[in-house]
């Protein structure tokens, strides 16, 4: 590679890590009920200087181990409290978790491999959507592949021609092992020890190469793992006696035993999950599953290295599948490998129907592109008033499709002087624009903020009393959002809320507020921005005057 190759290689690497992880982190407030609560207590942390004991609204809480929230409070110290500095843990583990695969597939397939993970795992719908979240998943994920692929060292699957004939002790990378699984044991609990054991495991049965699964036991390991992950444990432990039976028992057993947390889904559920993530790659992906399947039937042989790679992919989806509470973010973790799977399989050489991949990507192509007029004559009935968002949409999924065409005719092995990096460039750019087009209508998509970050300025621009504010009934993620942006727990409408004055609530004239009667009045406010009402509430008030105001309220519906 030239000088001048090696510069535009670099500088479209930057664009791209830039655009798919780090690029409008603060595109959105916090959505869904996790990310505001999880940055709250990132932002307790700093406050409060307890780096220990997770804390949500001032009380313990052991939903999830402190890795995400020590990010975030080190973000937050260094850089403000903002959605931003939040999000940028997620971004950082997505960005180390593509370096320390794409190092794995120059060592077990060559440059070609590499360069082609670099460019096509960054641009997977996963990996850009929970890079740009403030959630433990990106964590997780990160330190769990830091951690396979130093297992891959230990296990000797990275060894070449290069390497020395009398095998050594790896010592780095046995130390690598336990401090990067110890860190993601720290980012959401002992499911990355059942995930790294049993792929190991399956390999070693697999490939008849059980005795050296017991490598990854050597004491140096262990001694790695144990002061990195033990320390944290047991001093929550002593400083908190329910911390062991809340966080072991109810979130993680109970978790995956029970129904107890409502995330209750079919066992096919990660089926489509996967196809969904590995966007816009998903057909070339099931091009080569089924070309290796079929190779794997004729040969009855496959790599070791493959095997290792699909039984870490294979293993993850198979536990979480069997769980009863499942949630996307949950199989995470197999997306990398997966995503290496297909970069291999862009860069094999012998005799692949190449032809097969080509109709298939052209079909797909045509399946995008020959909705897009129809959408585009429906844009303005389908957007509520904003067409640009549906001609905004359209425009992806072109871009989708023209990145997808680029790769029928560009996913071929590399000939001699042929500059495979432009190939590859030239299929993701069209993703990146996409990408960018993507953060910018995002906001369009919803029709008003269900961060809570608009409810929290329209009640403070309004001097509305927070200690005389309860919330009456609406969407969970966006009450914790506002009660992050006020600074303040705003609690739900009870029978100790009598004294209350205003409530919030996203049914029109508090049908749905109880003990009744009582008189309950609109408060001028943005309905069309926030989704709620808000209501100044006359306790001991007539039903003739709730009826009263409950005309009022449809006058001005």
């Amino acid at each position: 590679m030239t000088r001048g190759a090696l510069i535009a290689w670099s500088v479209l690497l930057c664009v791209a890590f830039y655009v798919c992880y780090f690029s409008h982190l603060d595109v959105l407030g916090f959505i869904g009920p996790d990310e505001p609560r999880y940055a709250w207590i990132a932002r307790a942390m700093v406050e409060t200087h307890d780096w220990v004991t997770p804390r949500l609204y001032g009380r313990p809480w052991f939903e999830k181990p402190p890795l995400y929230y020590w990010g975030a409070g080190l973000c937050f110290k260094w850089f403000g409290v903002s959605e931003a500095a939040a999000r940028l843990p997620s971004a950082i583990s997505a960005l180390l978790a593509t370096l320390v695969m794409a190092w794995l597939a120059l060592r077990l397939y060559g440059v070609e491999a590499a360069q082609w993970l670099l460019l096509l795992l960054p641009t997977t719908v996963g990996m850009v959507g929970f890079s740009h979240a403030a959630a433990t998943d990106m964590p997780f994920s990160g330190m769990l592949t830091i951690a396979m692929v130093s297992a891959a060292v230990v296990l000797g699957l990275t060894r070449n021609e290069n390497t020395p004939i009398l095998p050594r002790t790896p010592w780095l990378a046995l130390i690598l092992f336990g401090f990067s699984l110890a860190l993601a044991v720290l980012a959401k609990g002992p499911a990355a020890i059942v995930l790294c054991a049993g792929a190991v495991l399956f390999w070693a049965w697999v490939t008849k190469r059980r005795h050296d699964a017991l490598r990854l036991l050597h004491p140096l390991g262990i001694a790695a793992f144990s002061a990195a992950a033990l320390p944290w444990y047991i001093v929550c432990a002593r400083r908190n006696p329910e911390f062991l039976r809340v966080f072991i028992i109810e979130h993680n057993f109970k978790r995956y035993l029970t129904a107890e947390f409502q995330h209750v889904q079919p066992f096919w559920f990660y089926l489509p999950v996967v196809l969904v993530a590995l966007l816009p790659w998903t057909v070339v992906f099931l091009w080569s599953s089924v070309h290796g399947a079929i190779g794997l039937v004729r040969t009855r042989f496959a790599r070791e290295s493959t095997w290792y790679l699909t039984c870490w992919a294979g293993f993850c989806l198979l536990f979480f599948s069997l769980s009863r509470s499942k949630l996307p973010g949950y199989i995470l973790p197999a997306l990398p490998a997966l995503v290496l799977i297909l970069a291999h399989s862009l860069t094999a050489v012998q005799k692949i129907p190449r032809w097969l991949l080509r109709v298939a990507l052209w079909l797909f192509s045509l399946l995008l592109f020959v909705p897009l007029a129809f959408i585009e004559f429906l844009a303005p009935h389908l957007s509520r008033g904003n067409p640009r968002f549906v001609t905004g949409v359209c425009v992806i999924v072109a871009l989708i499709g023209a990145g997808n065409l680029l790769l029928a005719f560009f996913a071929r092995p590399a000939r001699k002087k042929e500059f495979l990096p432009l190939r590859a460039g030239a299929c993701v750019v069209p993703i990146l624009a996409a990408a960018l087009l993507a953060y910018y209508i995002a906001p369009s998509f919803f029709k008003f903020d269900p961060s809570g970050k608009t409810l929290a300025r329209q009640l403070q621009l309004q001097n509305i009393p927070l200690a005389k504010l309860a919330v009456g009934w609406m969407n969970r993620g966006q009450h914790y959002g506002m009660n992050f942006y006020l600074h303040e727990e705003i609690k739900d409408w009870n029978q100790e809320s009598l004294g209350k004055a205003y409530v919030l609530t996203d049914v029109p004239r508090c049908r749905n507020l109880t003990p009744v009667p009582f008189a309950c009045e609109p408060v001028p406010f943005n309905e069309e921005q926030t989704g709620v009402f808000l209501y100044h509430i006359l306790m001991g008030g007539s039903r003739q005057g709730s009826r009263s105001d409950d005309g009022k309220a449809q006058k001005k519906e």
